[in-house]
């Protein structure tokens, strides 16, 4: 029976103590007790030495129990260990469900590992718990933190092994509710502040990941995206010095300017749109819309947002407007040329449901000129569509407007943070984005397709088809 313990434990990778050398030294022996218990949990204990040579049917049945254990990419954690560490336990179904088929018969190519960064800490905990219940599998998520010293410097931590993971790390950038002590003082973290946070998380991963994907909904410094005379380029700087990092890809939403791919041409930036959201969260909220060119029209407030415009409207059939910043290039207020004016370059909007388009609203002064003008043109309603709603200067501009009549509604994402105050508004509502960050992870993760949940165009004509049918 020793000989046959002794071969067991060679199977599985790991030489069996001796009898002797077990009773000696009771640490042995408990390695030698999780070794056999190890050998029983990868389905089947190995055949003894003298069995397998007298029967090679038998010994064909040994080495495929062999190549099983080696399958499952790691050594089974015994009952006792993983009821005793519950962390223990959800690495183990980690590891079982990675290495099984999943969503009919594809097998998971990559082992998949989700890190939050606090930040982002509420998106990413509910996507990882929709990942879950789709592979019916225990959390993804890799506990991490990036503590600080009284100085305000910090260092970031990783509290599990991510080597040979597939990595996903999340954070938002906008997120200004968060707070360090330097000093003994409280400081508010700025964009740079989680810049600088991202960044010790994937020195913490030390290149042992297989691959690294940052999932920055709002492209840090995306606004910085070109310069002019004596200027930093800082969202270009980013995006070089995390590909010289080790990452591997970017996904980010509505970049700025999506020309900042050019930037990183042998590493993946991708600019996801949320245009089929909004689309179902404006269909499944108003039925009484007349999606045609005599009663809908998308607005661009400026040029920058005439993309995003012309892709919606020719999805709906109707036709666009865009308004033009005018602006006093003579000086500099806030980092930026103040603008004097929005003049309106379309047709007549009297009588009509506007749907204003852009990629932030940050003081929302440039939106609610937009929506002034198109009210005093006539217009029936004005929604406000923006993928970030930053509202850096308050509400108290936007519910002012609101009560005068100057728009109907506003639209944002969950993408970044919300405040408390936005949340509590009757003209606010949310575009929820965890289940689309939740398929993008799964389908990059399982090697599938990203192009259609980029710019899914097909869905959102067919979401535009079927209201028609039914409501017209």
């Amino acid at each position: 029976m020793l000989l046959r313990q002794m071969h067991n434990s060679e199977t599985c990778k790991g030489v069996a103590l001796s009898h002797s050398d077990s009773l000696s030294n009771p640490g042995l022996r408990q390695k030698q007790l999780r070794q056999t218990t190890n050998i029983e949990a990868c389905k089947g204990v190995a055949l003894s030495h003298s069995d397998s040579l007298s029967n090679p049917g038998l010994r064909q049945k040994q080495l495929r129990q062999t190549t099983n254990i080696e399958a499952c990419k790691g050594v089974a954690l015994s009952h006792s260990d993983s009821l005793s560490n519950p962390g223990l336990r959800q690495k183990q179904l980690r590891q079982m469900h990675n290495s099984e088929t999943c969503k009919g018969g594809q097998t998971m190519d990559r082992k998949l590992g989700i890190i939050t960064l606090e930040s982002a800490r509420k998106l990413g905990t509910r996507v990882d718990s929709i990942i879950s219940k789709w592979r019916h599998s225990g959390s993804f998520l890799i506990p991490s933190e990036c503590p600080r010293f009284s100085s305000g410097e910090g260092k970031g931590i990783l509290k599990e092994s991510i080597r040979d993971l597939d990595l996903y790390i999340l954070v938002d950038v906008c997120n200004s509710s968060l707070t360090y002590k330097m000093d003994g003082q409280m400081n508010r973290m700025s964009p740079d502040d989680h810049y600088q946070d991202l960044k010790r998380i994937i020195a913490a991963c030390n290149g042992k990941a297989e691959r690294l994907t940052v999932i920055m909904p709002f492209l840090y410094e995306g606004r910085q995206h070109r310069k002019t005379t004596r200027e930093s380029l800082d969202c270009a700087v980013m995006l070089r010095e995390l590909e010289e990092m080790g990452v591997h890809s970017i996904i980010t939403f509505d970049a700025h300017d999506p020309r900042m791919q050019n930037v990183t041409p042998l590493r993946s930036l991708e600019s996801v749109s949320p245009a089929l959201q909004f689309t179902q969260v404006l269909l499944a909220e108003y039925e009484d819309l007349r999606i045609d060119s005599e009663h809908l029209m998308f607005i661009a407030p400026d040029e920058g947002a005439t993309q995003r415009v012309v892709f919606m409207a020719t999805l709906f059939g109707v036709n666009i407007g865009m308004f033009y910043k005018r602006r006093d290039y003579s000086r500099i207020v806030d980092g930026t040329n103040p603008i004097i004016a929005h003049d309106f370059c379309g047709g007549s909007v009297e009588g009509m449901d506007c749907i204003v388009i852009d990629d932030m609203i940050s003081s929302g002064g440039s939106m609610i000129d937009v929506a002034s003008q198109l009210r005093d043109r006539g217009a029936r309603r004005i929604f406000l569509f923006s993928t970030f709603g930053l509202f850096t200067n308050g509400m108290a501009k936007f519910d002012a407007a609101y009560e005068k009549g100057v728009f109907d509604r506003i639209f944002t994402t969950n993408l970044v943070y919300q405040k408390p105050e936005l949340l509590e508004r009757p003209y606010y509502q949310t575009v929820n984005m965890e289940r689309y960050i939740a398929a993008i992870i799964d389908t990059v993760n399982t090697g599938g397709k990203l192009s259609t949940l980029i710019k899914p165009a097909n869905r959102i004509r067919q979401a535009v088809e079927d209201y028609k049918k039914f409501y017209q």
